[in-house]
């Protein structure tokens, strides 16, 4: 563990100097001081953002400063949480690496909702890019392309790279009953050839084919989806 926790120092001091990351787990192991100014810790994991200009990390709640510091607005997993002895809470983000929680603030889960609209309004912003075969973005896409770039962009989502993996990517739902978000192909399951993300109201968006762009489509009898896909 002292070995591991040797390797995490390195490695956020190189990030601290960096100035900027995203969202990451930043460390291995999440060894708690014992000592008795640490209350029982409860391990739920949740994501924190750095609220003040250069927020200080302890090697313990309540404990001895490290050197390190993080950077305003970034986010980082915090893999436990403990209260000092005056009742204040700390995050753990690995190893003997404590933030309080006057420095940072939580930030909320994506719910579904969040998800498909992030997706949606990324997609849109697609529209009027050319088709490309087998292109996968962000200047150019064709049909699977576009779908694996705003799922994978927008919601973290890994969907595959063409149509037959996407099939796979959530629960197959009817025409009849699709939601805003959801996949819809085009071919029987195992052979699909091509596929487009519904936006709601009998439209989707989909890079259609050579020589075409990214556009808005609507549902119709003389091009009709043979079933969709609900990923979020």
């Amino acid at each position: 563990m002292k070995s591991a926790n040797k390797r995490f120092k390195k490695s956020i001091s190189t990030i601290a100097t960096a100035g900027a990351i995203g969202l990451a787990a930043i460390a291995a192991g999440n060894a708690l001081n014992s000592g008795s100014n640490v209350a029982a810790a409860t391990t739920t994991a949740q994501t924190i953002s750095v609220s003040v200009s250069s927020a200080t990390i302890y090697d313990a709640p309540a404990g001895h400063a490290t050197g390190k510091t993080l950077a305003q607005g970034t986010n980082w997993k915090a893999f436990s949480t403990a209260k000092d002895a005056s009742g204040h809470t700390w995050f753990n983000l690995g190893g003997d690496q404590w933030i309080g929680s006057g420095s940072v603030a939580i930030v909320p889960a994506n719910t579904s909702s969040d998800a498909v609209q992030s997706v949606i309004a990324l997609a849109q912003k697609q529209i009027g890019k050319p088709y490309v075969w087998g292109a996968k973005g962000p200047s150019s896409f064709d049909c699977s392309g576009l779908m694996n770039y705003v799922f994978a962009n927008a919601a973290n989502k890994q969907i595959g790279g063409w149509t037959v993996p996407q099939e796979s990517a959530g629960t197959k739902v009817s025409i009849n009953n699709l939601k805003a978000g959801d996949l819809i192909f085009w071919g029987s399951q195992g052979s699909t050839y091509h596929v487009a993300l519904y936006i709601g109201n009998g439209q989707y968006i989909h890079a259609p084919k050579p020589g075409d762009k990214v556009k808005v489509a609507t549902i119709s009898s003389y091009f009709m989806p043979s079933f969709g896909v609900r990923v979020l």
